[in-house]
């Protein structure tokens, strides 16, 4: 009896390993397509592409023009919106057909990880793979993904009437929840995944969650920099407009509207977010080799403070050289590269989800099936005497 229930619950643990295998790999393949989102997305935005779209057809908008007639009505549209009147006034339609490819690559993208998210994720769990407790978490990304279109399209509309770009504010929201969308993929994936190392201390654990947030932060900065055009002025490292703190840094009136509207202040305050994550990233490298010296969660501290020290210095390159395409790009492929890992460095602090403690009920009617099999047959075997 105890060697069937062993058995059965080996076998248990078996499927539930090969089942965390198959969801944790799924989640990797959709942080990759989440990653690639966000890179078309910085393209759309720097090469000025994302306005070239007016209108939002969630099923209809998959299928690009087709033909000339479908070019110019597309074109026509597009020329009627400020962006075109005041900065593309003459732009040929072989132009337009650049930055609109930019955006229909963008929103086919973004409607592409809702497909690779949602129909795995309703196989695993019509299959019973996904494992109680982590439903909700999933369910969750998804309903985000979904807002996440509508805030995209809220974005797009900031652009379309007397502005020549879209809202700062609307961008950043954008970015900073498709950042937010990454993380949350990458912590999930990084639970299911097995962990060499015991859980770390709490403080470790909070810092490690400290530099999650401050990495977020810093995102949402980038989106309102990016917003305002802000790295395209006061091209100087260390100083700032000939300063450690430059003035009219509150220039605007009520103050708050400096931190989001006024370019000078925006730019500073990134930079500032940056210094911080620089600091507290190294503090971590240094507390997490006192407390846990060798361990995996002192490695990974150790590259995570790396990857911040090349963030930085992608940025002031980015910074000096007046923000040129290539290095822009640049500076955000790693920034997620430098969340995600912040995020999976996080998770892997606090160790693995808990293996279900009691099998689905699938599996509970399997067990009890083969413990009434065993009775009988030991029922059986004292009922009639060897011969």
């Amino acid at each position: 009896m105890a060697a069937i229930t062993a058995t059965a619950s080996y076998a248990a643990r078996d499927r539930d390993l090969r089942n965390r295998a198959l969801v944790r790999g799924w989640l990797y393949f959709v942080v990759i397509v989440l990653f690639a989102l966000v890179l078309v997305g910085g393209s759309t935005r720097l090469t000025g592409s994302g306005l070239s779209i007016t209108e939002w057809q969630p099923i209809h908008g998959v299928i690009p023009p087709l033909s000339g007639a479908e070019w110019q009505e597309e074109f026509q549209r597009y020329q009627q919106i400020p962006q075109y009147t005041e900065l593309n006034q003459g732009m040929s339609i072989e132009a337009f057909k650049s930055i609109f490819w930019w955006e229909w690559v963008h929103r086919i993208l973004a409607r592409s990880v809702g497909v690779v998210f949602a129909l795995p994720l309703l196989f695993f769990w019509a299959t019973r793979r996904i494992e109680r407790g982590l439903g909700p978490k999933l369910a969750g990304i998804l309903l985000l993904g979904g807002l996440q279109g509508a805030i995209g399209w809220w974005m797009v509309a900031s652009g379309l009437v007397d502005r020549v770009s879209v809202s700062q504010y609307r961008l950043a929201t954008h970015l900073t929840i498709a950042a937010l969308i990454f993380t949350a993929t990458m912590v999930v994936a990084r639970g299911l995944a097995p962990h060499s190392e015991p859980a770390a201390d709490r403080s470790t654990q909070r810092l490690a969650s400290f530099i999650v947030l401050l990495a977020l932060i810093q995102i949402y900065l980038g989106g309102l920099v990016a917003g305002l055009h802000a790295g395209m002025s006061y091209n100087t490292w260390p100083l700032m407009d000939g300063k450690v703190v430059p003035s009219d840094l509150l220039l605007l009136e009520p103050a708050w509207r400096n931190f989001f509207e006024n370019p000078k202040t925006v730019q500073f305050v990134h930079r500032v977010g940056a210094y911080t994550l620089f600091v507290v990233a190294l503090w971590h490298m240094i507390a997490t080799w006192r407390r846990q010296p060798g361990t995996t969660h002192a490695r990974r501290a150790t590259l995570l403070f790396l990857l911040v020290l090349v963030q930085a210095s992608i940025g002031i390159g980015t910074l000096l050289m007046q923000v040129p395409l290539h290095m822009a790009l640049t500076h955000q492929a790693i920034a997620l590269v430098l969340l995600g890992f912040a995020a999976a460095h996080w998770r892997g602090t606090k160790g693995a989800y808990p293996l279900p403690t009691r099998p689905p009920m699938k599996r509970r009617y399997a067990l009890l099936v083969g413990v009434g099999v065993a009775l009988i047959a030991k029922g059986l075997s004292l009922s009639f005497p060897p011969m």
